[in-house]
Order: structure tokens, then sequence, then C-alpha cells
């Protein structure tokens, strides 16, 4: 591809498009953890991830909710519109796992009796640390309005996705969220996979996600592959 690359992260390429409001996303098998001190490779997880997204994307558009997808181009790359993003991960909650486990004490798998929405400060020299809305004002990451908007949009994806992945027999035990302006309306961007997604079996509790990955779990390639074969019924 003889693109201009914009950026590389941990588990895309982002490349300008012909279009100068749109970018290519391209997915790589390349995986990572505890904020890049874990890596390895994930057979076919640009595949899945790639073709995931474009799936729930477009899901999620049909039912209103703006996301930056425009097409999918081949099996590993997607064109989106070109995002301001705002610095911030939105974290929505529906169990307690990770984290949320270790700062409450709560068993692993708890239901919660409402959803928690979390802000993380998007910075990896800083390990992406967990921020309340005062210092997001604080540091004039987003103003009141914007927040208002981030948290919306979020809680509008859990309840249109939980009961979507509920009838394919998944579990949204909580997921991760980056948004960007463009031409001043907020869209979802990103991706939404088992990278960015904690999803267990409906029966078993099997995690079905990057958590085989962080916990040497085995069979990660497998729980990808599961998880595309029942999203895109």
């Amino acid at each position: 591809m003889d693109k201009k690359l914009l950026y590389e992260g941990k588990a895309k390429r982002v490349f300008q498009a012909d279009q100068e409001d749109a970018v290519i996303m391209e997915f790589k098998d390349d995986a990572t953890a505890f904020n890049g001190q874990k890596r390895g490779q994930i057979a076919d997880k640009g595949v899945i991830n790639c073709a995931l997204t474009a799936r729930l994307y477009r899901y999620l558009e049909d039912r209103r909710i703006p996301t930056h997808l425009l097409e999918a181009l081949d099996e590993r790359r997607l064109l989106v519109r070109r995002l301001t993003m705002i610095p911030l991960e939105v974290v929505v909650r529906n169990r307690v796992a990770g984290s949320l486990s270790q700062r409450t004490g709560l068993e692993e798998g708890t239901e919660l009796a409402s959803c928690v929405v979390e802000f993380y400060f998007k910075n990896d020299a800083l390990g992406d640390p967990l921020f309340n809305e005062d210092h997001i004002r604080a540091l004039g990451l987003a103003d009141d309005n914007t927040i208002a908007e981030l948290k919306a949009l979020a809680l509008r994806v859990n309840r249109v996705l939980s009961p979507f992945l509920l009838e394919r027999q998944l579990i949204l035990v909580d997921f991760k969220l980056e948004f960007g302006r463009f031409q001043g309306r907020l869209l979802l961007g990103d991706e939404i996979t088992p990278d960015t997604c904690r999803l267990w079996d409906a029966s078993s509790l099997e995690k079905l996600d990057k958590d085989r990955f962080r916990r040497d779990l085995g069979d990660v390639e497998g729980a990808y592959q599961e998880v595309w074969k029942r999203v895109q019924k």
C-alpha cells in the first residue's frame, strides 16, 4: 500500500485516504496487554476485528448511533471519517471484572445494580489513568456538554449492543469506546472487538476476549473466531 502512514498503534495502522476528510484504518494481528508490557500475535486477529467492527458499526448506524465508518475496503482495512479525537477512553461496565474487581474487592462477574461509566485519559506515558469529571474539566480535555454527550452516547451503545450480543449467547461484561468530532458532530470512532470488550459465553461464562491473552488462558484465536461466528449471524 502506497498511502501515507499517519499513525501506528498497538493494534492498527492509519493511512491517509484519497479524500482529505477520510483515513484508512488497517487492523494488525499484534496483541499487547498491561500498557504494552506483554506482547504477542493472535493469528488472523486483524481480519476478525476488521469484520467485527464493520458489522457492529453498521448495526449501530441502523439504530441511529453515529460512527466514523464509511465502508470496508478489504478483509483488514476500513475507510472511515477523519475525526478530531477526544483524548478520553469511555468505559461502560455491566458486571465487575478486571480493574473494577481490584478497586472494589467485589468478585469478578458480580452484576452491577446500574451501569458504571468511567473515563480514562489517553496517555500511554501515564498508563491511561482513571479520571473523574473534575480532572477532565481541569485539564481542558472536554467541557460539560461534551462530557454529558460522551456519557449519553456510550450508554446508548450499551443499550443497543447488550441485547444484540445476548441473543448470540454473549454477555457484554464491559467495553471501551473512543469518540471524535467530524464537522462538529460527535461520532463513535476506533473499534468494537474482543480487544476492547469483555465478552463471556452466556451459559458457561467462558471468557471470549483479550483476557485469554492477558491471563494466558490459551486458545485466544479460537475465542476470537467464536465471537465472529456468533456476531455475523
